[in-house]
């Protein structure tokens, strides 16, 4: 859960304090630095996995290629990334959490956090707006797509490759909605609570998250599959949590560490 800072009076001493003191601002590079972190930290992107591309990362969070490039720069000096040359190359997730990474987490979550919670509970309302729609209106075609999805997702050898079945579970069940305006809220949203990267967070190795998630997709899969739209909304409405707990758990790791 959600650890609240405290907060100290500073001992009083003779010497003065100046009111000109200088304030530093942060750079772009530096925001956009402390964003890749905690997405990393919060397993948006996985050791071993590419990031996108500097011209990709740019547009989701609209910012200037070379402010990526100088963020992807410090990570790079971090251990948090190792930036490959050549044609396949590009910058790869080394360590989910290295030194520093409390505080870009800190830094990222804290001065959102009361808003990040509300986006949590509006992705959960929107989610179970979609699934119940997915419930009533899917076809034959959109149960074919989340069986295959689920279905990679169950015989899955890796995190990465559960992370890549998740999404396209996901992406099944809000074209099986049958609006395209709902599918884009839900992905716009869901989205904005990645940190601006069209990633759900996946957790560390050692939590029950993807185990947890498997029998949410077996369960919702059913109830859609059973156009069971209360069902559905119950489960997905419930499903997102995974999302905010993983957070969650980032920023609490984050004010401890």
């Amino acid at each position: 859960m959600f650890v609240a800072s405290t907060y100290e009076e500073p001992a009083l001493t003779s010497e003065p304090v100046s009111a000109l003191s200088p304030v530093r601002l942060r750079t772009v590079a530096e925001e956009v630095a402390d964003r890749l972190t905690t997405a990393i930290a919060v397993g948006e992107f996985l050791p071993g996995q590419g990031l996108p591309a500097e011209r990709e990362m740019a547009q989701m969070l609209d910012v200037s290629r070379g402010a990526v490039r100088e963020a992807l720069s410090r990570l790079d000096a971090l251990g948090v990334v190792e930036i490959r040359r050549g044609r396949l190359g590009g910058a790869f997730v080394r360590e989910s959490w290295a030194e520093g990474s409390a505080e870009a987490v800190r830094r990222t979550l804290l001065p959102r956090w009361e808003e990040m919670e509300q986006l949590f509970d509006l992705c959960g309302l929107v989610e179970g707006t979609v699934a119940r729609a997915a419930a009533e209106r899917r076809t034959e075609a959109d149960l074919a797509a989340l069986h295959t999805a689920f279905e990679a997702y169950r015989d899955a050898s890796s995190a990465t490759e559960e992370q890549s079945a998740d999404h396209a579970f996901h992406t099944a069940l809000r074209h099986a909605a049958g609006n395209p305006r709902l599918a884009a809220l839900a992905l716009g949203l869901s989205t904005d609570a990645a940190l601006g990267f069209p990633h759900y967070p996946w957790g560390a190795s050692d939590d029950n998250s993807s185990a947890r998630a498997l029998r949410e997709h077996e369960a919702l899969l059913a109830a859609v599959e059973a156009g069971d739209p209360e069902r559905a909304g119950e489960i997905a409405r419930e499903h997102f949590t995974i999302t905010a707990e993983i957070i969650r758990q980032a920023l609490d790791r984050g004010l401890t560490s």
